[in-house]
């Protein structure tokens, strides 16, 4: 039995936590209301992003420049297909809900907001620069970031071409613009690190790339 002094301090922990988590799920509301999202399209796209990042599909091997330290673990792939541990190749693979989703729901806002494809491809291109210059590769965990960089770059930028649509805008510049800059332009120092598998949009990068979306849509 906890004694008075713990019962306080778990009831403060849990108060924070409360507290925490009632923030987040405002925060998320108030962007995916900003995105024109109805509420159960909206916690139908979290709970999508959410279980699919726990879910990478092979898509290419590449040679690696230099072996793992130690063999390889069996990598989360899914479906599950035989993964051969050779030690001079990187699996690459797409993470459903850091990299499918995004991509998909960043060409839905483009059909249904008033974004021009050429607001789009300008607002990717400079967060995308953004991205390859202000990340880093860290042995062991992949392309590192500051978090606020790139959705304040594509709030920003958003503003500046399309201040009625700034949000959709911003949404697809930042979590495009990560994607391309901080994973697909990084594959030649993931290729020097030499993982066993590397999913793009994945692990640690589903997080920032989710963060860049939902910051850059608050932001505008």
């Amino acid at each position: 039995m906890a004694t008075p002094s713990r019962q306080k301090i778990l009831l403060f922990l849990f108060a924070i936590a409360f507290l925490v988590t009632f923030i987040q799920v405002g925060l998320l509301s108030i962007a995916f209301y900003k995105l024109g999202l109805s509420p159960s399209a909206a916690y139908t796209l979290l709970l999508a992003s959410l279980f699919g990042s726990v879910i990478n599909l092979p898509l290419l091997r590449l040679q690696s420049l230099r072996p793992p330290d130690a063999p390889p673990p069996p990598p989360p792939i899914f479906p599950l297909l035989p993964v051969p541990h050779n030690s001079r190749y990187i699996l690459v693979a797409v993470n459903t809900g850091g990299c499918l989703i995004p991509i998909a729901f960043s060409l839905y806002l483009l059909n249904q907001t008033p974004v021009t494809v050429l607001e789009a491809v300008q607002a990717i291109s400079f967060v995308t620069l953004i991205s390859y210059l202000f990340s880093r590769p860290i042995r062991g965990l992949g392309i590192g970031m500051p978090i606020l960089v790139a959705p304040l770059s594509a709030a920003l930028i958003a503003i500046g071409l399309n201040p009625e649509g700034s949000a959709p805008l911003a949404y697809i510049g930042g979590t495009m613009g990560v994607l391309i800059g901080a994973d697909l332009l990084r594959l030649n120092d993931i290729r020097r690190m030499g993982p066993p598998v590397a999913a793009i949009g994945g692990a640690g990068t589903f997080d920032g790339i989710f963060i860049t979306g939902i910051v850059a849509v608050l932001l505008t």
